[in-house]
């Protein structure tokens, strides 16, 4: 039995294992410093329950890999208590604050870019005076290309191991990577589609949701080229568009699709390294475009 001086004779003491030396030692784990911004989540879109379920769970998996974080939730469609405003939440995080210092760093909840919609989060800073920096968006990353593999194979539509140790009968053999934000987007998710392409050894076009035609001339494209077996992998978040979009855009190019990226642990990584980023204190990584 143990003592007020510690274990037992004969009982073994557990001691702190020692950190492994090498490559192979574990990093430390990373911090937010004391009295930094708090990480404002900008979601676009019309916000509903399911909606801020998928914002919390992203900021869930934010807290738990940088500790010490602050994190909020603005929505730039919000006007209430249940869902507020994102000029609102950078307001209320300036009051909080010392005179003079950084209010918020905000992240767009965006797989890639959207003018629009940066152009609405970059006023909501303006309007709200808290001198808040905005952080470029999530993609493209390797990282959503493992997302977007993931959620293909849920759905049956690719093989879930990079070896192809076994067949799916419905696999694709092409891929329209649709996203939002007109060419500029299309540019950006094509980087991730060429990603996404090595790691499943089929063809990946970036279509535009919100291009007319753009989903299918893609498809018409990919099945000139020898594909038969299409399908349809959103390469954004959840809140950018209405779910019934991406089913007419699936029934437009004739094919089958995946669902869009939601709180995909990835994004959660994503949405810290560009905190993190901001602040200058970047883990490996970190965001590329």
């Amino acid at each position: 039995m143990s003592t007020a001086t510690g274990p037992a004779p004969g009982l073994p003491v557990r001691m702190p294992r020692p950190r492994q030396p090498g490559r192979h030692r574990r990093p430390e784990p990373l911090a937010a410093p004391e009295g930094a911004p708090v990480l404002v989540l900008a979601v676009p879109g019309t916000p509903t329950p399911a909606v801020r379920s998928l914002a919390e769970e992203v900021m869930s998996i934010a807290r738990s890999e940088l500790s010490g974080l602050d994190p909020r939730i603005g929505y730039l469609e919000g006007d209430d208590a249940e869902f507020p405003a994102l000029e609102a939440v950078l307001t209320q995080a300036a009051s909080e604050r010392p005179d003079g210092s950084a209010a918020a760093v905000v992240v767009p909840l965006l797989a890639g870019p959207d003018a629009s919609v940066v152009r609405r989060i970059r006023q909501a800073v303006t309007d709200s005076r808290c001198g808040a920096e905005v952080t470029d968006v999530l993609g493209p990353h390797p990282l959503l290309a493992e997302a977007l593999h993931v959620r293909l194979s849920e759905a049956g539509l690719a093989r879930a191991d990079r070896a192809r140790l076994f067949t799916v009968a419905t696999a694709a053999d092409g891929i329209i990577l649709a996203t939002v934000g007109g060419e500029e987007a299309v540019q950006a998710a094509g980087v991730t589609g060429l990603l996404l392409a090595a790691r499943l050894a089929v063809p990946v076009l970036a279509a535009a949701l919100d291009v007319d035609g753009s989903i299918a001339r893609a498809a018409e494209q990919l099945r000139s080229s020898g594909s038969t077996n299409l399908a349809l992998a959103p390469c954004l978040i959840g809140p950018e568009v209405a779910a019934q979009l991406l089913h007419s855009a699936a029934e437009e190019a004739g094919c089958s699709g995946a669902d869009a990226l939601g709180p995909y642990p990835a994004v959660g990584k994503l949405v810290v390294a560009q905190y993190t980023t901001a602040l200058g204190i970047a883990p490996q990584g970190a965001p590329v475009h």
